[in-house]
Formats: C-alpha cells, structure tokens, sequence
C-alpha cells in the first residue's frame, strides 16, 4: 500500500511540475524572460511562489528547465512512425519548421535565447551549448547512416552538412521573426531541404 501511495504521489508531483512547465513557457513566449514574473506564473498554477521555487531553484533554472522542456515536446511530436531513410529523417526538420511557423513566440523567445546565451555567464549558456552540440550529432548520424546504406554519397562529411544545416535554419527564424510577411519560412526551408537531398544522393 505505502508503495503505491508513493507511486501515487510521485505520479501527481510529476503532474504538477509538467503543469507549471507548460505556464511558464506560455509566459516567457509571450513576455520574454525579463518580462516574465515567477508571481506572475505561480498565480497561474495556483500555487505559492514559495511552492514554486520548491520546485525550481530561481528563474535562471525554471528557464532552462522550460527550454528542456520544450526541446522534449518537439522530441514527443516526431517520435511516433520509424523514420528508414536519410532523406525521411532531413523532411521531419521541415516539419519542425513549419510547426515553428504556428508558434511565433516560442520562436522569438528562441532565438533571443540562443543570441543572449552566447555570453558564459548566462542562465542557458550550457542549456544552448549542449542543445547544438546534440543536434549537430543527431544530424551527423542520421546522415552517416544514410551513406553506409548507400543512400547519400560517400565522400560527404556529416558534421559540416548536419552544421550547415541548423544554421540555415536558425537563420531562416530569424529572418522570419523580422519579415513574417515576405518570408515563408517553411516553403524556403523545404526547398532548401529537397535540394540537398539531390545533392548528397549518389
């Protein structure tokens, strides 16, 4: 009984914390991080801001938390269906652009993150490091394989191409952010996409 008593509680807690996850990232989005207010997002989950900071040390940490956070929804998204090939594997980050397309404040809170990160002393520092280091890998292999089954060509260097890639995309937000209405970023994106599939393919 105890056991499952702390199952039980565990279960909620978990429930609890995913819940004040959600708020929060729905308030950094929309206010930025130095507009967001932990009273602001404890008052929203109906709990103490010192019941908040039971949870998350500070403000520093609930935003890197929330960035984690967001990073696992997308990962939740896209894991359904086995992707087989490389080229199956470049059009799911077509779908993440175009997911992005429909979340302009995620996206802006983003790309300021990612811009503010670059100093060492900041909150996400090590969050925006090791997030681009993941992607690069995560690329890398995707692409990797795609050359031992003989799919893409194999006098390519994965790093650069997974490198490449991402910063084409980071780039596309960015400008996006700034022109929504000349620029589709999930049309440019794709084309972007279908092209190097041509390229890297023997």
């Amino acid at each position: 009984m105890r056991a499952a008593g702390q199952r039980r509680g565990y279960a909620a807690g978990q429930a609890r914390r995913e819940r004040i996850l959600a708020i929060a990232l729905q308030e950094f989005a929309e206010n930025g991080y130095r507009g967001t207010s932990l009273a602001r997002i404890a008052e929203r989950a109906e709990i103490s801001q010192a019941g908040l900071l039971h949870h998350f040390q500070n403000k520093e940490r609930l935003l890197v938390e929330v960035l984690e956070y967001r990073d696992e929804l997308d990962l939740r998204r896209h894991r359904s269906g086995a992707v087989r090939t490389g080229a199956e594997a470049l059009r799911v980050l077509v779908d993440v652009v175009e997911h992005n397309s429909r979340v302009p404040g995620l996206v802006q809170l983003f790309t300021v993150m990612g811009g503010e990160a670059v100093t060492a002393d900041h909150p996400g520092h090590e969050w925006a490091r090791d997030r681009y280091r993941r992607l690069r890998d995560e690329t890398a292999r995707v692409l990797a394989r795609a050359v031992e089954t003989g799919e893409f060509r194999s006098d390519i260097d994965p790093q650069a191409h997974a490198a490449r890639l991402i910063a084409v995309m980071d780039g596309l937000q960015t400008q996006w952010l700034l022109d929504p209405e000349r620029l589709d970023m999930a049309a440019v994106f794709r084309g972007h996409v279908e092209d190097l599939i041509a390229v890297l393919r023997p």
